[in-house]
Formats: C-alpha cells, structure tokens, sequence
C-alpha cells in the first residue's frame, strides 16, 4: 500500500482505494445481503409486507428437499458442471503445454490470437452456431454419415450431450489461459533433465508438469466449474425439457413464477455450493488464495 501511495500520490491512491470499496459494497456485497434477506422471507403481497407474517423462515430451503424433480435437476447440475470441468480441462491440457513448452512464442502468439478471435462473437451467437451443427439434420451428423461412422442421425439436443459440448466450447478460454500461465513458468531444463534420467512423457507430465501447473489447473477448474454451473444461456439454448439446468429453474422462480424469495433461496444455495467447490479445489492441489490470484 505504501508503494503504491508513493506511486500515485496519496490523494489518487485514496481515490482508487474508494471507488474500489464502493463498487465492491455496491456492487457485490449489498446484492448478496439482499438476497439473503429473500430467500429467508416467505412470499407476500406488498399489503403484507412487514406485518405479523413476514417473519424469517427455512421453508423456501426445504422447498428443495421437497420437490423431487427440483433436486433431481440440482444434482444433475452439479455432477454435469463437474463433467464440464473434467472435459475442459482434458482438451486445455495439451493445448496449454503445446503454447507454453513446445511451440516458438511468435507463433504462440499467433495460436492464443486465433483461440481468443471466435469468442469476439456474443456468447449467443456462438451458442447458436452449436445448435446449428449439433441439429438432427445438421453438418455434424451430416459428415458422421457421410463416413459411415454412424448408421442414422444422433439427437444431440434431446439430451444433455448438446449442453455439455456446447459449454466444454464456451469456458475453453477460463481453463486455457491459467495453464498456460502456470505452464509457461516451467523451465524446459527441468523437463530436459527428466527426459535424460529415463522418464517417459506421461511421467514426465505426472511428475514435474503437472505439480508445476497446480495452481493453474485449480484456477482454471473453479472458474469453469462456476460458470458452468451458474450458465442459462448454454442450457436454455442446447438443452431439452429433459436437460434442464439448476439456473432455469431459478431464472423461472424469479421471472416466471414471481417469486423472488424462492428463487433467492435456490441461488443462495448454487452460490453455496460454488463456494465448497473452490474450497475443495484448493484443498485438492494445495494451493492457497495467493497462488490463484497470480
């Protein structure tokens, strides 16, 4: 902090210290106070607000546990958005340590420009352009059938397969860039020197590569974990009746339903489940808050 007065100046450093306070109180910890007040307040007509009745109560958590359907759909959020991750972070591995350790920075520099170029496009349209390709009669099984690959067209979007391709596409960038970033710091003379004692690739990646990237892959799995847990767009576009997100639901208690005190309760409850997440993650690989934030 002293630095940085010492840099700016006492009065702009003051200045960024509160438009920073003010944005996060505003912003951030007010919207969650709120909510918390919601979801632990029965639903009410205006008249009734304040009265003997709008008193604190759990019903609108043991809404939840009550509603098969409802919790049936929360579960297969958290195990899908764990899939997501998973996959992810399969098909970013390589390609992060292909840009970090093996490919020249020019031309890695043109990689990471032509990954990052389709994402200019809104998040719709991309989602969008997914529905297009994974369609009954769309190119995808088009060409699948034109291989001979499969004998009659695949119904991507009756399922949860559609939703999970089309978000594993959409969050590539939040789990690419924190293993690229952790990777790059690696110095190749370690992996040299492991290729000279003997150790095969697989062990090379088990042993130096992957502990190196530890906190890379913990960042990049919290942000695409939450993402895709918390995504509607994705799910409310690709999925099916039968593929429905934990967010559509909330989205429906709070703007088709009216009830906001209800939906504020599921959220609450995702944003909880978000938060034991990431206090998994890091208890997983190790890493503390000020290896993430690197």
């Amino acid at each position: 902090m002293t630095s940085i007065a010492r840099r700016y100046g006492v009065g702009l450093t003051g200045a960024i210290l509160a438009l920073s306070a003010f944005w996060v109180v505003v912003m951030v910890v007010a919207p969650q106070l709120l909510m918390i007040d919601y979801s632990f307040r029965p639903n009410l007509p205006l008249p009734q607000r304040g009265g003997p009745e709008d008193s604190y109560t759990l019903a609108n958590y043991l809404t939840l546990a009550g509603n098969k359907i409802h919790l049936k759909i929360f579960f297969k959020t958290i195990w899908a958005s764990a899939l997501v991750t998973l996959l992810t972070l399969a098909v970013c591995y390589p390609i992060a340590f292909y840009l970090a350790q093996v490919v020249a920075k020019q031309r890695a520099a043109l990689l990471v420009l032509l990954l990052v170029i389709p994402f200019w496009i809104n998040e719709i349209m991309r989602t969008f352009a997914w529905w297009i390709i994974l369609a009954y009669n769309g190119p995808l099984n088009k060409i699948l059938l034109g291989l001979g690959l499969i004998e009659e067209p695949v119904r991507y979007l009756s399922g949860n397969a559609g939703v999970i391709i089309g978000m594993v596409y959409a969050y590539i960038l939040f789990m690419v860039f924190p293993l690229y970033n952790a990777i790059e710091s690696l110095d190749r003379h370690q992996l040299e020197a492991a290729r000279d004692l003997g150790a095969g690739w697989p062990r090379i990646h088990w042993r130096v590569v992957v502990p190196h990237a530890k906190p890379g892959i913990a960042t990049g799995c919290i942000m695409t974990f939450m993402l895709a847990a918390g995504s509607y767009a994705v799910p409310a576009l690709l999925g099916s009746p039968g593929s429905r997100w934990f967010t559509e639901i909330i989205y429906n208690w709070f703007f088709e339903g009216g009830n906001w005190n209800q939906g504020a309760a599921y959220a609450l409850i995702l944003l909880l489940l978000c938060l034991g997440f990431i206090i998994a993650m890091m208890k997983l690989f190790r890493v503390g808050l000020e290896d993430i934030s690197r």
